[in-house]
């Protein structure tokens, strides 16, 4: 750790640099995915659509392992325990490969209803079937990746986790359309080509995170069901957090498609910035977490409480830049995404409220990290389904009663953020979040 109380920036952006190819790697593989299975038609595409949904349950419910790790793991790193902190690597990997084994179970039995429920008819279901049944094998890959990326960002190592993740995307969007469309006289396996070549990149990362695991000489790889508890116990804090955030968005997706075809189409783009820009502040929350976990670890807390009000006014420096960069493209940006001049139209009106939440995002994604880094994962549970239940859900669902369109859907998110605004800035001000120790007391 740099001593004093002011981190550079070059060290934030040392943790956050390589963390935002990491978080992009995943929607840019699945973008190539699309538009290889794209080729072959409506039906397998709608299928993917279907299943890839399913799947992607997975890795945000249970990102938990990832971020929860990140937080334990710099703690005892800043402790000067780097065994410790690896073995918290070693723990989060168990508790990967056994909710991913429960996940493939449970997967393989649901598989069939599930896609039959969200199949619009039953060419797409089967399609969707087919693909989920051999996606889920790689449960367990994915999960062992979200722990890995965990603890090596705990022990602020971010390069190799970079190199990894690469690696096992590279592969499987090398490996994508040679399994789907074939190569020479074989005709290819369609669209489970697409899930098997997920299915060997995960592989890839996933032996690449577990190496890196063993070449630290952890010392014991045995279970130690005290730390698999209190990861646990973090968990369903972060899972419930997660699930709040699930029932806004489904809930804002369902209610913008019964205002008709373009207003839906245009809220899915919007919305779709807005989950890379939330991609792109992410980065300096995982810069965060590692850095506040490590100061508390280390029993610096005033060190922990001067860093989080550094992270927080880069937060609201990148929300104002990235606002007016938005602002800027108004009349620019839209169009690339579609022709439709009916969908553009309906784009004005959430356009501005995305400019408009930017700054407040980058507060509270900012703190969301410092938080997180802390440990204090129960006050962001409560506060996420606080704000979903007294901000977002409220206006959203009187946007349907009173046919308010896309502008109350879009007042229900600035609902949702300002709740968390308010209720992350009074936590950090009230310093409880900084409890000093190698393991939060």
């Amino acid at each position: 750790m740099v001593t004093g109380e002011r981190v550079p920036a070059g060290a934030v952006l040392r943790l956050a640099g390589p963390a935002l190819p990491v978080l992009a790697a995943e929607p840019l593989y699945l973008l190539v995915d699309t538009a290889v299975v794209g080729r072959l038609g409506a039906v397998p595409l709608a299928g993917l659509a279907v299943a890839a949904v399913v799947f992607a349950q997975v890795t945000t419910q249970l990102n938990f392992l990832s971020y929860g790790t990140t937080g334990r793991a710099a703690r005892l790193h800043g402790a000067g325990r780097r065994a410790a902190a690896v073995g918290e690597g070693v723990q989060a990997s168990w508790l990967a490969l056994a909710v991913g084994l429960l996940v493939l179970g449970l997967g393989q039995l649901l598989a069939g209803p599930v896609t039959r429920l969200l199949g619009d008819r039953p060419e797409i279901a089967g399609a969707a079937e087919s693909w989920l049944r051999v996606a889920l094998f790689g449960a367990p890959l994915v999960l062992v990746t979200l722990a890995g990326n965990g603890w090596m960002r705990g022990v602020q190592e971010t390069r190799a986790p970079l190199v990894f993740v690469l690696a096992g995307n590279g592969l499987s969007a090398l490996a994508c359309p040679l399994l789907v469309h074939g190569v020479g006289g074989w005709a290819g396996m369609g669209l489970v080509g697409s899930a098997t070549a997920n299915l060997i990149g995960q592989s890839l990362g996933a032996a690449l995170f577990l190496g890196a695991l063993a070449r630290t000489g952890a010392g014991s790889i045995r279970p130690r069901f005290a730390v698999l508890r209190a990861q646990l116990a973090l968990g369903r804090d972060l899972l419930a957090r997660s699930l709040a955030f699930q029932a806004c968005f489904l809930s804002a997706a369902a209610v913008a498609t019964r205002f008709g075809a373009e207003d839906a189409a245009a809220h899915q783009v919007v919305l779709q910035l807005w989950n890379f820009m939330a991609l792109v502040l992410d980065a300096v929350a995982i810069a965060a977490q590692s850095l506040i976990g490590a100061a508390l670890g280390a029993g610096g807390v005033a060190r922990a409480r001067a860093l989080a009000g550094q992270v927080t006014r880069y937060g609201v420096v990148l929300g104002i830049a990235f606002g007016a960069v938005f602002a800027g493209l108004a009349g620019v940006l839209p169009p690339v995404f579609t022709p439709d001049a009916a969908v553009l139209a309906a784009m004005v009106v959430p356009w501005w409220f995305f400019v408009a939440l930017q700054p407040i995002a980058g507060v509270v994604f900012a703190i969301d990290g410092v938080l997180l880094g802390a440990g204090d994962s129960a006050y962001l549970r409560t506060i996420t389904l606080l704000a979903a239940v007294l901000g977002f859900l409220p206006l959203i669902w009187s946007a349907l009663a009173f046919g308010w369109g896309l502008a109350g859907i879009w007042s229900g998110l600035a609902g949702f953020m300002l709740v968390r605004l308010v209720g992350v800035v009074v936590r950090l001000r009230s310093g409880r979040w900084a409890l000093a120790g190698a393991v939060r007391p």
